[in-house]
Protein backbone atom coordinates (compact mmCIF):
# COMPACT_ATOMS: atom_id res chain seq x y z
CA UNK A 1 0.00 0.00 0.00
CA UNK A 2 1.24 3.46 -0.84
CA UNK A 3 -0.05 6.61 0.81
CA UNK A 4 -0.14 9.20 -1.95
CA UNK A 5 -1.47 12.21 -0.02
CA UNK A 6 -2.73 13.17 3.43
CA UNK A 7 -5.58 15.55 4.20
CA UNK A 8 -6.82 17.46 7.26
CA UNK A 9 -3.67 17.33 9.37
CA UNK A 10 -3.02 13.68 8.48
CA UNK A 11 -6.44 12.50 9.65
CA UNK A 12 -7.29 11.10 6.20
CA UNK A 13 -4.96 9.51 3.67
CA UNK A 14 -5.28 8.57 0.02
CA UNK A 15 -3.95 5.06 -0.69
CA UNK A 16 -3.23 2.88 -3.67
CA UNK A 17 -3.23 -0.73 -2.46
CA UNK A 18 -1.25 -3.59 -3.89
CA UNK A 19 -3.13 -6.58 -5.28
CA UNK A 20 -6.45 -4.79 -4.79
CA UNK A 21 -9.53 -5.67 -6.84
CA UNK A 22 -10.27 -3.93 -10.15
CA UNK A 23 -11.23 -1.60 -11.66
CA UNK A 24 -8.35 0.79 -10.93
CA UNK A 25 -9.06 2.95 -7.89
CA UNK A 26 -7.69 4.44 -4.69
CA UNK A 27 -9.06 4.64 -1.16
CA UNK A 28 -9.54 7.65 1.08
CA UNK A 29 -9.26 6.24 4.61
CA UNK A 30 -9.16 7.48 8.16
CA UNK A 31 -11.17 6.54 11.22
CA UNK A 32 -14.37 4.92 9.98
CA UNK A 33 -14.00 6.38 6.46
CA UNK A 34 -13.22 4.25 3.40
CA UNK A 35 -14.19 6.02 0.19
CA UNK A 36 -13.23 4.43 -3.14
CA UNK A 37 -12.37 6.72 -6.07
CA UNK A 38 -12.34 5.06 -9.50
CA UNK A 39 -9.69 6.38 -11.88
CA UNK A 40 -11.51 5.83 -15.16
CA UNK A 41 -14.70 7.74 -14.28
CA UNK A 42 -13.76 9.58 -11.05
CA UNK A 43 -16.95 8.11 -9.58
CA UNK A 44 -16.84 7.42 -5.86
CA UNK A 45 -18.31 4.87 -3.49
CA UNK A 46 -18.65 5.46 0.24
CA UNK A 47 -19.60 8.19 2.70
CA UNK A 48 -17.44 11.31 2.57
CA UNK A 49 -16.43 13.31 5.63
CA UNK A 50 -18.16 16.70 5.59
CA UNK A 51 -16.50 19.24 3.32
CA UNK A 52 -13.62 17.03 2.17
CA UNK A 53 -14.84 15.79 -1.22
CA UNK A 54 -13.92 18.89 -3.27
CA UNK A 55 -10.41 19.10 -1.82
CA UNK A 56 -9.64 15.42 -2.39
CA UNK A 57 -11.16 15.26 -5.86
CA UNK A 58 -9.23 18.34 -6.96
CA UNK A 59 -6.00 16.67 -5.82
CA UNK A 60 -6.95 13.39 -7.56
CA UNK A 61 -7.70 15.15 -10.85
CA UNK A 62 -4.34 16.98 -10.82
CA UNK A 63 -2.43 13.80 -9.90
CA UNK A 64 -4.43 11.21 -11.85
CA UNK A 65 -1.54 10.20 -14.14
CA UNK A 66 0.63 9.43 -11.11
CA UNK A 67 -2.17 7.42 -9.50
CA UNK A 68 -2.55 5.35 -12.71
CA UNK A 69 1.22 4.70 -12.75
CA UNK A 70 1.15 3.57 -9.14
CA UNK A 71 -1.80 1.24 -9.83
CA UNK A 72 0.06 -0.37 -12.75
CA UNK A 73 3.18 -0.90 -10.62
CA UNK A 74 1.17 -2.87 -8.04
CA UNK A 75 -1.05 -4.73 -10.53
CA UNK A 76 1.24 -6.14 -13.24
Amino acid sequence: MTTKQRFRNNKYRLEVRERDHGPAHCHLVGGEVDVIIYFDTLATDGAWPRGLRAEVMQWVEVNLADLWREWHIWHR
